[in-house]
């Protein structure tokens, strides 16, 4: 008879499955813990991009672009935030706003363990296509 070595030995070992299971499950669980985060965060930026060229183009003022936003934000979408807490102005001049996003999503990962993600970025009329 012939005697095998672990030097022949061929394919994954039952350990390395398992291990290699729980790492995908991992990834999975992160993966749905921030793209809808990332997917809200998008749909935000070209939100207000879009509320930012016309308020640019009627010569609005921050507060009424700030009403129209929350108004359509009303219609279209579910943020637990308020786009004051959202939104900094960088620019006030009626005809040139500017805003920058800066705020953060958490989402549960397990038990008392959370997925932060942290948005920061400036918006201009230009973002609106």
């Amino acid at each position: 008879m012939k005697q095998l070595s672990l030097n022949n030995q061929r394919g994954a070992s039952v350990t390395g499955v398992v291990l290699f299971i729980i790492c995908l499950g991992l990834i999975a669980r992160v993966g749905v813990g921030m793209i809808p985060a990332y997917v809200g965060d998008y749909q935000f930026t070209k939100l207000v991009a879009q509320e930012l060229k016309k308020a640019n183009d009627a010569k609005q003022t921050e507060k009424q672009f700030m009403s129209n936003l929350n108004q359509q934000l009303s219609i279209n979408a579910n943020y637990d935030s308020k786009p004051e807490e959202m939104l900094i102005f960088t620019n006030k001049t009626p005809g040139a706003l500017a805003v920058k996003t800066q705020y953060e999503v958490e989402s549960n990962f397990y038990g008392q363990t959370f997925i932060v993600n942290r948005f920061s970025k400036d918006v201009t009329s230009a973002d609106a296509k």
